[in-house]
């Protein structure tokens, strides 16, 4: 399933549900917001988006703690997790995601290399609370690969969990 795809089948579920999203994207610059903007009518679902490639950005717009960056690195699970939960909260919405990664060519490291992304992903249930999740893949291909992929995941990682 593509990327459009995977964003009707997530605009009508959050249609369905009265649910508004909001992202957080680093090493995707924007793709994940440009295909669900995609869509006519996606300002009934999707709230804002956030490009925070730095980490000062990361820092400075959704509150993600320097020293959590300096101890685990900007690609990490950790971070991916408070930037969905800075988003949530900056955005005042039920559902955000976060995607930050190292999409190359350059930047990789033998314990990141190019194509390892984290994910991050912040669900209110029902009763209020939050259920957030994280995951780490590693993609295969040039940049622009990458940077696609990653956002077919983000897509399709906030459909499972929507359907669990």
């Amino acid at each position: 399933m593509s990327s459009i795809d995977h964003a009707k089948t997530l605009a009508q579920v959050l249609l369905s549900r009265g649910l508004k999203l909001a992202l957080a994207e680093s090493c995707t610059g924007g793709l994940v917001c440009a295909t669900l903007t995609e869509l006519a009518g996606s300002s009934e679902w999707f709230e804002r988006g956030y490009i925070t490639y730095s980490n000062q950005a990361k820092t400075e717009c959704l509150g993600v703690p320097e020293q959590l960056i300096q101890t685990y690195g900007a690609v990490s699970e950790p971070v991916a997790k408070a930037m969905a939960e800075g988003t949530q909260i900056n955005a005042g919405v039920d559902l955000a995601i976060s995607i930050t990664g190292v999409a190359g060519p350059t930047g990789g490291t033998k314990d990141k290399p190019v194509g390892t992304v984290c994910f991050g992903w912040v669900i209110r249930d029902a009763a209020g609370a939050n259920i957030v999740s994280c995951e780490t893949k590693l993609f295969d291909g040039d940049r622009h690969s990458i940077r696609q992929q990653a956002t077919e995941w983000a897509l399709a990682g906030l459909l499972q969990l929507l359907n669990n």
